[in-house]
């Protein structure tokens, strides 16, 4: 009896020391574990708008003391150190708008650009390849030249991304994971000193982690960011494929050096749109079926050349009668030439060459996150919406997430706030979601509106057109609201 008298004593009196043991035995443990690599903000991916983002928090004294990482699978040296002869561009251009342009100029971007790869232009023409209706976005006679006339900036992304990237490095205090692919995003754990279950953990290549007090998903439409935050995309396939390529003209164009047009013809598969790179050079966005995209890809250079003059010049029946050909285009194009009118100083002067290794393509979808934002995450540019390429706003919309996400750290930090937290991101999908929700619907529309070869849709696409064209405040609301300097509609 006395002997388990005293085994119950002494369980009764080791009760709280075994939680003492237990309690510095978690602290031995913890204590040789590593701590945490913790971030203010982790941004995945090193594209346009993660770089952006990256260098305005660097680059805005109320932020850059925050603690920032940037993960990118890619070799960014070879990025920051690209370069091409005068004579070579790359297939992947965008338009950037004047806004966009003096944004990435406050942030001590722009002039890391190479200059004299960007080329402004200041005119648009747009038709119809059914019924010819135009409507022509030119500024009033002789006033391209003065400021504030410039439509868009056709740039390189390679160009933009290597100008953000040398910003970055002028500006320092990034740590960079470069050539980083990311294995997998957790959400962190408990220890005595810090409680990080709601903290994301990206673990890359190599096995380190980095916990992000914000993680900006800046990784392209199929995200690891928004899948971790368990954020849903909308949207849809269009059955078209973009086919991009650099393209040598017989000369400057018709406004010659310091007037320079983009064309864009809506076919019945999709817009041809011609941009204008400097000098003689201009750079191809064509909208058109897989098959016809498979074809395109296939033709010698000399077909190929005679396919895309026949784009902005034959009639929709005769380009598709081409596309059945297996080869000889050109001289099927220059036959069906002789028989056909039209305004040439209307359309681009003519394709002379097509640059070797340019004509890819790649497929055109629509998607919209249900929401930009989740606790201690935030998601830019295509990672939260995708859109088709006829109104070259893709880049501009993400460089308004970033200018937007920018400034909504900017007030948090500003007001002690938690920059991860739902309250903090409010603003920025409030201030975003609306304006990209519209600008996605009304590119939607228009792409399946000038789908249509024929039926009472054709006819009414025509005279809305022509009214735009003939109404001159109305064309210049719409001129301004393309160069992103109209009044914000949302």
């Amino acid at each position: 009896m006395e002997a388990v008298a005293r085994r119950k004593a002494a369980a009764y009196v080791c009760l709280s020391c075994t939680r003492q043991f237990q309690r510095q035995i978690r602290r031995q443990y913890h204590n040789a574990a590593p701590r945490p690599d913790i971030y203010d903000v982790v941004c995945v991916g090193g594209g346009p708008a993660g770089l952006s983002l990256l260098t305005a928090l660097r680059a805005n004294p109320v932020t850059s003391h925050l603690r920032v990482a940037l993960v990118e699978a890619q070799d960014l040296s070879k990025v920051k150190s690209w370069k091409l002869p005068p004579n070579k561009y790359s297939n992947r251009c965008s338009s950037l708008t004047p806004t966009s342009a003096f944004y990435l100029d406050q942030i001590g971007a722009w002039e890391h650009l190479d200059q004299t790869r960007v080329q402004p232009y200041h005119e648009m023409q747009v038709w119809d390849g059914v019924t010819d209706a135009r409507i022509e976005f030119d500024w009033a006679p002789g006033s391209a030249l003065v400021e504030g006339t410039t439509i868009a900036y056709m740039n390189e992304n390679l160009n933009l991304t290597s100008g953000l990237l040398k910003r970055l490095e002028q500006l320092g205090g990034v740590s960079v994971f470069e050539g980083a692919k990311v294995e997998n995003i957790t959400f962190g754990e408990e220890t005595e000193d810090l409680d990080l279950r709601q903290w994301p953990v990206v673990h890359i290549s190599g096995g380190k982690q980095l916990t992000a007090r914000l993680l900006v998903g800046a990784d392209g439409a199929n995200s690891p960011v928004r899948a971790f935050a368990g954020i849903d995309a909308k949207g849809w396939d269009y059955n078209r494929h973009g086919v991009v390529a650099t393209l040598e003209m017989e000369g400057e164009g018709w406004g010659g050096e310091h007037t320079k047009i983009a064309y864009q013809r809506f076919l019945p598969t999709g817009p041809v749109a011609m941009l204008p790179m400097p000098g003689k050079y201009s750079t191809l966005v064509w909208s058109t079926t897989p098959e016809n995209a498979s074809i395109l890809k296939s033709l010698s250079p000399k077909d190929f050349v005679a396919m895309v003059n026949a784009a902005f010049r034959l009639s929709p029946v005769d380009l598709a009668f081409m596309h059945t050909q297996g080869a000889d285009q050109d001289d099927e194009y220059s036959w069906r030439l002789q028989h056909t009118s039209f305004n040439p100083r209307a359309i681009p002067q003519t394709v002379v060459g097509v640059q070797e290794g340019t004509v890819a393509s790649f497929p055109l979808k629509m998607r919209h996150a249900d929401t930009y934002i989740a606790e201690r995450v935030a998601l830019v540019g295509d990672a939260a919406h995708t859109i088709h390429p006829l109104a070259g706003q893709g880049l501009n919309q993400g460089q308004g997430d970033v200018q937007s996400l920018a400034k909504t750290i900017e007030h948090a930090v500003t007001h002690g706030q938690d920059i991860g937290s739902i309250m903090s991101l409010e603003s920025y999908v409030s201030e975003r979601y609306t304006a990209n929700h519209v600008l996605l619907g009304v590119v939607d529309k228009l792409h399946k509106l000038y789908s249509a070869e024929s039926g009472p849709l054709v006819p009414l696409r025509s005279l809305g057109l022509n009214a735009v064209n003939a109404l001159g405040p109305l064309k210049s609301f719409f001129m301004k609201q393309a160069a992103g300097s109209g009044t914000k509609l949302f």
